[in-house]
């Protein structure tokens, strides 16, 4: 691979960008035929898929799901995963997690972060003020709850 302007996949083989992905609801149902008939449509959103997508004006994408800050790292060229492949499609900002998180605490966190998100707040203030309330609540302080959330910007 050449450096170019243009974002570009690492090589074809093993590529990280086809082991990352966002399972959807129901994927279930058409387990047997992954990767057989229709994989446009069978669940899955990889993150070699999202690159083919055009988020353009997209202020935020949030990966609540456990560990979607994670990839693969390619010498010189960094991180492969779903995080570079959502702010190469377009997003202005990315939230995700770097390690396995609490569905409840999640919840209670992206409550905060979109109820401060509607009231006008920066999506950088939103994100540090639902994550300081946190760490102020009883429920919540244990800072392994809420810290895995990070964000990168353009």
């Amino acid at each position: 691979m050449t450096r170019s302007a243009e974002p570009l996949p690492p090589p074809p083989g093993d590529n990280p960008l086809l082991r990352s992905g966002l399972a959807f609801a129901g994927i279930n149902r058409n387990a047997s035929l992954l990767g057989e008939i229709d994989t446009d449509n069978d669940g899955v959103l990889t993150a070699m898929e999202v690159l083919g997508l055009n988020l353009a004006g997209t202020r935020l994408a949030v990966l609540s799901a456990c560990e979607t800050g994670l990839g693969e790292i390619h010498e010189g060229e960094g991180v492969y995963g779903l995080r570079r492949s959502f702010q190469e499609a377009g997003a202005e900002a990315v939230i995700s997690s770097l390690w396995e998180v609490s569905d409840a605490g999640t919840q209670a966190l992206m409550t905060g972060l979109y109820g401060r998100l509607a009231e006008g707040k920066s999506v950088h203030d939103a994100l540090l003020e639902s994550q300081r309330a946190m760490l102020a609540s009883k429920e919540w302080s244990y800072p392994y709850v809420w810290s895995a959330f990070m964000m990168v910007e353009r």
